[in-house]
C-alpha cells in the first residue's frame, strides 16, 4: 500500500494537500459547532469540571459564522507556510503546523471521551487528520526531508497557532456579534449551571 501511494503521490502534492485536510477537518467543526452545542448545551456542562464552565461558556455561544473567522485566519497563515515548504523546502513552520495538528487529534479523541458522545471535529480528526499527518510525516522522514530532531524543533513554532487561533476567535465576535439565538436562559445557564434550562 505504501509503495503505492509514494509512487502516486509527489512529495509537493502530498505537502499542499495539507490545506486540504486541515478544511475537511475544519468543515466539519464550523457545521457542527453551533448546532452540536445548542442540542448539547446541558449534558456538556453537567460532565466538564464546574473550574472549566468559564473557559466553555464563549464556545457554547459560538456562531459557526464566528467560528469559521477563525479558520480563514488560520488558513491565511498556512498557505505561505505550505508554500515554503512545497515550492522552497523550507519546512520548519510546517512542520510545526503539522505537529500540532497531529497532536490536536488527540485532543478531540479525549474531548469525545470525556463527554461520552461525538464531538464536533473528532470524525474528520480521526479519519483525515490522522492518517495524513502520519503519512506527511514518514514521507518526510523517509525521504530525508527532515529529521526527528527537526520535528522536535518545529514544535515551538507550531505552538505560535494559539495565540493565532485565539486572535481569529475574538476577531470572529467583533466581525460576528453574537446573534440573538442565544437566549436568557441559556446565559443563565453559564453563569449557574445548577439552574436548570
Amino acid at each position: 500500500m505504501l509503495p503505492v501511494l509514494d509512487s502516486a503521490i509527489s512529495i509537493q502534492s502530498l505537502i499542499w494537500l495539507f490545506l486540504a485536510a486541515f478544511m475537511l477537518h475544519d468543515f466539519e467543526e464550523i457545521i457542527r459547532i453551533e448546532p452540536w452545542f445548542r442540542k448539547h448545551r446541558n449534558v456538556i456542562f453537567a460532565r466538564v469540571p464546574a473550574w472549566f464552565h468559564k473557559d466553555l461558556q464563549p464556545f457554547s455561544r459560538m456562531t459557526s459564522s464566528q467560528f469559521a473567522v477563525a479558520v480563514c485566519v488560520e488558513f491565511v497563515i498556512f498557505i505561505p507556510c505550505t508554500y515554503l515548504a512545497a515550492e522552497k523546502g523550507m519546512y520548519l513552520m510546517f512542520l510545526g503546523f503539522n505537529t500540532v495538528m497531529l497532536l490536536h487529534v488527540f485532543t478531540h479523541v479525549g474531548q469525545a471521551l470525556f463527554v461520552r458522545m461525538l464531538t464536533p471535529g473528532v470524525i474528520t480528526a480521526v479519519a483525515v487528520v490522522l492518517p495524513y499527518s502520519l503519512y506527511l510525516f514518514y514521507r518526510l522522514l523517509n525521504e530525508n526531508l527532515v529529521s526527528l530532531s527537526d520535528i522536535l524543533i518545529s514544535l515551538p513554532f507550531g505552538l505560535t497557532l494559539v495565540p493565532i487561533v485565539l486572535f481569529g476567535h475574538k476577531l470572529g465576535e467583533r466581525l460576528i456579534p453574537m446573534s440573538n439565538h442565544t437566549s436568557e436562559k441559556e446565559v443563565d445557564y453559564a453563569a449557574n449551571p445548577n439552574c436548570g434550562m
